[in-house]
């Protein structure tokens, strides 16, 4: 067992990943075998991701604010505060704040052999978010 207690280091979201301003905390990356990633993810008003797949899924807890999320070919839909997202392995999606409300949620996902988490994909596909 290992407990960290060391406040995680909060960093801007990557503008070629999201659009708008968003902070990202990993909260968890266990040395391997374990491929498990955990993050703690701040949307501003407004800010969210670009379309992106998860190699085996994605849960996102929403803890606070209202967002919305939208799988590709689906219809946008919105979440709050208590609701969980499961987004299954990949599938294309985007979340993120709706324009008048900040959110908050984790985001579990594994990493692949490779260590990667997600493959993303441009923002001008995510022309579905509502302005």
């Amino acid at each position: 067992m290992h407990i960290i207690r060391n406040r995680p280091e909060t960093r801007s979201g990557p503008a070629e990943h999201f659009n708008g301003t968003v902070w990202l905390d990993e909260i968890a990356a266990p040395e391997a075998p374990s491929r498990l990633r955990m993050f703690n993810v701040h949307f501003a008003p407004g800010g969210h991701t670009a379309w992106h797949r998860h190699p085996y899924g994605q849960i996102l807890h929403v803890t606070e604010g209202e967002g919305l999320v939208q799988r590709r070919g689906g219809p946008v839909e919105a979440v709050r505060a208590g609701d969980t997202v499961r987004i299954e392995p990949g599938e294309w999606h985007w979340h993120g704040a709706t324009p008048s409300a900040f959110m908050t949620h984790l985001a579990v996902v594994e990493a692949a052999d490779d260590g990667t988490t997600a493959d993303w994909h441009a923002h001008s596909a995510v022309d579905e978010y509502p302005a």
